[in-house]
């Protein structure tokens, strides 16, 4: 006979998920249509279901290391079936920023980075940060005898206050400690999974670890899980812009950071960019794809509001940041070129603000999801948590094998 499982609801942990957007878990009473319908749920342990019971009981330590949560693409199939209401997506969309802030090191930054209240200490950190960079600058410059730049040539750089090995250094010194945190995140939400997991029973991989972060990172590349969806398929059109193009964005930075110091490449191809370079090119239409994407997200939550819900701060704060980095980018661009004076530093002052906010919190904010996500995905391969769940017939070849093996291990003793 089983032994008794003691539950102990946690009513702090489901008053967090209400205010984050899961205000109508009550409504769900386990018809499992959103189960039904989702085309991403799993034969074995299929979601959100057991997902939406646990959050009305508040069974946070089992949330908090359920991969499932993040294995939804929040396409809102289930909200737009559910019969009640319960708005089952956005529940996992409040369990996931949970999940978010409880993994994050140090777990405080999580906390201030998804509270309203904090956004003018949020910006004030960074602008402090940059504003003594700029008070060192020189001071520096004298003692390692950096030369100054001379002239106002339209390809030098978007401001001669910023200098380019000041803006590498500073920048490359805090994705160093963004990387730590993102590690430390990743390997507690990777033990705790596992740590579920032997508690449920599963014991052992199904699949390598390499052959799983293969096999993860195609279905992120192709954006096949998005595809799959067929309620909301406009969202794939948005997700796609938004992270090609930052991913773009993001391959011209570190082009501009390094090729510089690299003997193989042309000046013409380093930083700063002439106007018709490919890479100010490239950036250009990076950015407009990543503004066309954010656009869309913002139309499709505010109609899908009613049906599905229109999402909560966590999800705007996250979509307005990347806008004003995009926005202040090309005002930057533009200034720079209109020799506007001293307009020009003072915008590019306020655009590398809203990139360095962007970066030094992404293991805090929803841009967190895509490093969860991805671990998520990449334990479900390994787990074998995606793999189809055997057939009856299957399950009784397997049984009749063990009865076999069984009584030949009995005929030898």
């Amino acid at each position: 006979m089983p032994e008794p499982t003691l539950l102990k609801p946690d009513q702090k942990f489901i008053n967090r998920i209400i205010k984050s957007g899961g205000g109508n878990i009550k409504k769900c009473f386990q018809c499992a249509t959103c189960s039904v319908v989702c085309e991403l749920s799993p034969d074995r342990r299929p979601f959100p279901r057991k997902e939406m019971i646990w959050a009305q009981w508040g069974l946070q330590d089992r949330l908090l290391a359920d991969p499932d949560v993040w294995l939804c693409h929040q396409c809102n199939d289930c909200s737009t079936h559910c019969p009640r209401g319960a708005k089952p997506s956005e529940v996992l969309a409040a369990l996931r920023r949970e999940s978010i802030i409880h993994h994050s090191v140090p777990r405080f930054l999580g906390k201030w980075m998804n509270d309203p209240r904090y956004v003018p200490l949020m910006l004030l950190i960074p602008t402090v940060l940059l504003g003594l960079a700029l008070l060192l600058k020189d001071p520096i410059e004298s003692v390692l005898g950096f030369s100054k730049q001379t002239g106002e040539r339209i390809v030098f750089s978007y401001s001669s206050m910023f200098p380019h090995w000041l803006l590498i250094s500073f920048f490359l010194f805090f994705s160093l400690l963004v990387l730590l945190a993102i590690i430390a995140g990743v390997m507690r939400f990777w033990r705790a999974m596992k740590a579920a997991d032997a508690r449920s029973g599963m014991t052992g991989p199904a699949k390598g670890l390499r052959a799983s972060i293969i096999a993860a990172l195609k279905n992120i590349i192709t954006h096949d899980k998005f595809a799959t969806c067929s309620t909301e398929r406009p969202r794939f059109l948005s997700h796609f812009l938004v992270f090609y193009g930052f991913i773009a964005l993001f391959v011209v930075s570190i082009w501009a950071m390094t090729a510089k110091y690299n003997p193989l490449i042309y000046s013409s191809f380093a930083y700063p960019f002439s106007f018709w370079s490919p890479w100010r090119i490239l950036a250009n239409v990076a950015g407009i794809a990543v503004v066309i994407g954010c656009l869309l997200m913002i139309i499709e939550r505010l109609n899908e509001n009613k049906k599905a819900g229109a999402g909560s701060y966590f999800d705007w704060a996250f979509i307005g940041i990347l806008l004003c980095v995009v926005l202040s980018g090309f005002v930057t661009e533009i200034l720079h070129y209109g020799r506007v004076e001293p307009h020009r530093h003072i915008v590019y002052f306020v655009h590398l603000v809203f990139v360095f906010a962007l970066l030094i919190y992404l293991p805090y904010s929803k841009f967190a999801h895509m490093i969860y996500r991805t671990t998520a995905m990449v334990y479900a391969e390994y787990s074998g948590r995606d793999a189809e769940a055997p057939t009856a017939a299957a399950g009784k070849k397997q049984e009749g094998e063990k009865e076999e093996k069984n009584k030949a291990e009995e005929s030898k003793e």
